[in-house]
Order: structure tokens, then C-alpha cells, then sequence
């Protein structure tokens, strides 16, 4: 599998990254063999970026990504981790749980947004412990929608800082809107920005800014939510759409996009992965599993030939702008370009 520098550091990812949420038992409880069982298929497909967080499952991900990880030469696999959310202990030792979050986990912990300096230090050393790691690859700011000016003056120096001393290989910003990461790279020397939901088949909000000034600055955007909440996956009704129910409209979107894929042989889930390579800052996407076939079933789709013609139905359709980038196809027998290549 294909991998590419992130940015202006010497971070490698892969043109797939494995998104561990559910590995925190995202909605629904994953055990410990299953998933070390999807991190060993991840590899074996050739993946070899891992993205985690505290958030998910307060800890679980990144302890269940350390041990799956651990016998693994540490020099070969790319692993992520985020910023902004300290675990705190629960003061009644954590009755219930934490789906009210959208992890099936006790609620041992609780969650505190921390954006400042000494925020960033305590999380990456607490994360450091869960992960077992010596350091982490990739440092990413996590959703500071509601904390920027904290985020930009505390947070960002303080993961400069590391980077400076080697702590950490590239740094940057994680979120689901497009107007704050637009801002970091403008203001800031981020590396790269992960953005969930706002540049896929559905919707290119990530295309009126953000990935031309990734792009401009040469500096790398992971795609993630490709499939907009599960949309993308299964168009119906009551399929949701931002982690809710899929209004109308948007269900109808869908449902025009797959009429169009089917109309070429192409699962709407194989285009939806291949889409965002059309861009030029686009290093890799990143996609969640919870199980090594839904891993391989990933990998397959990704893998499959997207003729050039399905993008043209779509630009005629007007499902897609005719100045909106799509991927290059590869002549037979010839592995795609890669994003920097295609530009």
C-alpha cells in the first residue's frame, strides 16, 4: 500500500489509516480478541497508519491499539493521537456509562476540555501510558470548535514545542468543520489537518477553502467520514447522516449518487473511498472498523477500478461541480497515482 509524507515533516502514512473509535466500543462493545483481530487484518492489507484518541471509550482505543501494536518493530507503523480532552477519574467511580457519549464503556472517567500547554503535556503522557509507546507520530488538536483562541495560543505552541524536540513527528488539527483548520494553516506551521465528513461524494464544504490552502502551502489533509455517518455506505431510510437520521434531502442525494454508481457496476462505498484522492493535499483516508472483514471489505473497495466515465455521470447529473478534482485512472495493469503525482 501506497504511502506519502505528511506536510513538510517525515511522518509516512498509508493511503488507507485504520480510525480506532470503534476499538473504544463505538456504540456497541467490540471484545479484546476482535479488536486485536481488526488491527492484525489492518496490517495484513498493508495498513500501516493507526488513528486514536482519549475520547474514545475513555482510553480503551488507544490501550487496545498499544497491545495490538506492541510486538510490532516500532519504526514500520504511523500511529495518531489527540489533544484537548483530559480523562478525569468520575468522583462516584463511574456508575452507568458512557453512551451518552457513544461509547459502550463504564464511565470510570469523565471528560474535561484542556486546550492549554499543560493540557497538551498531560494528555500525551497519559496517552503515552495507555498506547505503551515512547512517543507518538502524529499530535492532533481535537475538535476545538468552542475553544480556538485557547487552542491557538496554548495548545498549538506547546505541540510545536514537541515537535521541535522530536517528541512528536508532525502536528495538527482534527475536526468535522472546515473554517477553524482553514485558519490553523494560515496561522500556523500544522503539519496536517484530519477532516471527518466535509469532503466527500455528499458534500465538498472542505473545497471552498481548506484543502486548496493545504494545498498552497503544501501541507496534507487525511479525509476521514467518507461515508458521512454510514450514509454513503447503505442509502435508506433511517441510515444516518452526522452520527443522526438523514433529513430528506440529503437521504435523496444519496440515494441520485448510488443510482448513478450501480448504473456503473461500482458499489457507491468504493467510489465514496476513492473520491477524495482527486485532490492533491490529500494524503490518505481514513476509515473506522470494528471487525477484520469489514477491514478487508475496505480494502477491497478501495482497490477496485473506478472508471472515469462514473465521474462524468456525475458531473452531468449535477452531483458534482465540474471544477470539483476527481482521481486519475490508472492504465491497466498499473498502479494510480498517487495524489502528489496526479497534481
Amino acid at each position: 500500500m501506497r504511502t506519502t509524507g505528511l506536510g513538510g515533516s517525515e511522518v509516512p502514512v498509508s493511503e488507507l489509516a485504520l480510525g480506532c473509535a470503534a476499538l473504544g466500543n463505538l456504540y456497541h462493545p467490540v471484545t479484546d480478541e476482535a479488536a486485536h483481530a481488526t488491527v492484525d487484518a489492518a496490517w495484513d492489507a498493508g495498513v500501516r497508519t493507526f488513528d486514536t484518541a482519549p475520547h474514545y471509550g475513555l482510553g480503551l482505543s488507544e490501550r487496545r491499539l498499544g497491545a495490538a501494536l506492541r510486538d510490532r518493530p516500532r519504526d514500520t507503523y504511523t500511529v495518531s493521537t489527540k489533544v484537548g480532552r483530559l480523562l478525569v477519574p468520575s468522583p462516584r467511580g463511574g456508575p452507568g456509562n458512557d453512551l451518552a457519549h457513544g461509547f459502550a464503556v463504564p464511565a470510570t472517567h469523565r471528560r474535561v476540555w484542556d486546550f492549554s500547554a499543560d493540557g497538551v503535556l498531560r494528555s500525551l503522557e497519559a496517552s503515552l501510558d495507555r498506547l505503551g509507546l515512547a512517543r507518538v507520530d502524529i499530535a492532533l488538536l481535537h475538535d476545538p470548535d468552542d475553544h480556538a483562541e485557547q487552542a491557538l495560543r496554548g495548545a498549538y505552541p506547546a505541540l510545536e514545542r514537541l515537535r521541535g524536540e522530536g517528541v512528536v513527528g508532525a502536528i495538527g488539527i482534527g475536526m468535522n468543520r472546515s473554517a477553524l483548520p482553514a485558519r490553523f494553516l494560515r496561522e500556523t506551521d500544522v503539519d496536517v489537518v484530519l477532516l471527518a465528513g466535509r469532503y466527500t461524494l455528499l458534500e465538498q464544504d472542505g473545497l471552498t477553502e481548506l484543502l486548496p490552502e493545504a494545498a498552497a502551502r503544501g501541507r496534507s489533509v487525511v479525509i476521514g467520514g467518507v461515508f458521512n455517518s454510514g450514509l454513503l455506505s447503505a442509502p435508506r431510510p433511517g441510515a444516518t447522516y452526522d452520527y443522526a437520521p438523514a433529513p430528506q434531502p440529503v437521504l435523496d442525494r444519496a440515494l441520485r449518487l448510488l443510482a448513478v454508481t450501480e448504473r456503473h457496476g461500482v458499489p457507491l462505498r468504493a467510489a465514496a473511498l476513492r473520491f477524495p484522492f482527486g485532490h492533491p493535499a490529500v494524503a490518505s483516508v481514513l476509515t473506522g472498523a470494528r471487525s477484520p472483514e469489514e477491514v478487508r471489505d475496505t480494502v477491497a473497495q478501495l482497490r477496485r477500478p473506478i472508471p472515469d466515465a462514473l465521474w462524468d455521470e456525475l458531473r452531468a447529473e449535477g452531483l458534482l461541480d465540474p471544477e470539483t478534482p476527481v482521481p486519475v485512472t490508472a492504465p491497466t495493469g498499473k498502479e494510480a497515482p498517487s495524489p502528489k503525482e496526479a497534481s
